[in-house]
């Protein structure tokens, strides 16, 4: 379980030449992410969904708030939870010259996965996504979508407990997006605890359990699919978002 309780970031930017003001990325979210649930994050460019990932996988520090995982915090167990998480981020960038192989064997060291299971686990992990025919090619030759498999695999090697996933399924095709859900549909079997950011509302209505509107560092609206669409009147959460919002978006 991973539980979110009042987290605010606040960072300083240039108002003008000489003058600085504070902003705030994200303002007062809470939410808890039950084990065996898949949590959408969903918002536009900006909206603080990123910043708060983030800080939920401790690369951040939250300005006010705290966060847990079943009961252990940042501020006294980093390594034991950080050993438990798989955070996919966005903008990750992979060493080219290893091939996909030497990569994931580098994160099973990272993460003492034991000698003897390594080559099973990584077999495992290229079987699920596909990736037997390139697991030993060098990292620089392969498609952007083959890189994001890459990038993927590389946070499920040592079998983590939580999964904090931003933008899993950008720059895959349908087919290989398809893989990545039903993975993920996989783990919230196993009683994983998922939170999964994505600009696609309609991946979101299919995979999640609950899902958190954030928009200008605030949510806006939280529950099932269901539940905010019969707030909202509407028949998909794009739509839904919309009108919590009071129609398009105002650009800053």
């Amino acid at each position: 379980m991973i539980v979110v309780e009042h987290v605010t970031k606040k960072f300083e930017r240039f108002k003008n030449k000489r003058e600085k003001e504070a902003f705030f990325a994200d303002n007062d979210i809470s939410f808890q992410a039950n084990d065996g649930e898949i949590i959408g994050i969903l918002g536009p460019n900006g909206a603080g969904k990123t910043t708060l990932l983030r800080m939920i996988a401790g690369i951040l520090e939250p300005t006010e708030g705290s966060i847990t995982f079943d009961g252990m915090n940042y501020q006294n167990q980093e390594i034991e939870i950080k050993e438990k998480i798989a955070y996919l981020s966005g903008n990750t960038k992979l060493y080219d010259t290893l091939t996909c192989y030497e990569l994931l064997k580098m994160c099973c060291d990272i993460y003492n996965v034991e000698k003897e299971q390594e080559n099973r686990r990584i077999e495992e992990v290229a079987k699920v996504l596909k990736m037997e025919s390139f697991l030993h090619n060098k990292i620089a030759n392969l498609s952007t979508g083959q890189t994001q498999k890459v990038n993927i695999a590389r946070c499920l090697v040592h079998n983590p407990k939580y999964y904090i996933l931003d933008e899993a399924t950008t720059g895959l095709d349908i087919i290989s997006s398809q893989i990545i859900l039903d993975f993920i549909k996989k783990e919230r079997k196993k009683k994983k605890t998922i939170l999964y950011s994505t600009h696609y509302m309609e991946e979101a209505e299919n995979i999640c359990d609950r899902v958190i509107m954030i928009n200008k560092g605030k949510v806006i609206k939280s529950g099932t699919p269901e539940e905010i669409k019969k707030a909202t009147k509407t028949t998909n959460l794009r739509d839904a978002f919309f009108a919590l919002i009071g129609g398009g978006l105002d650009e800053e």
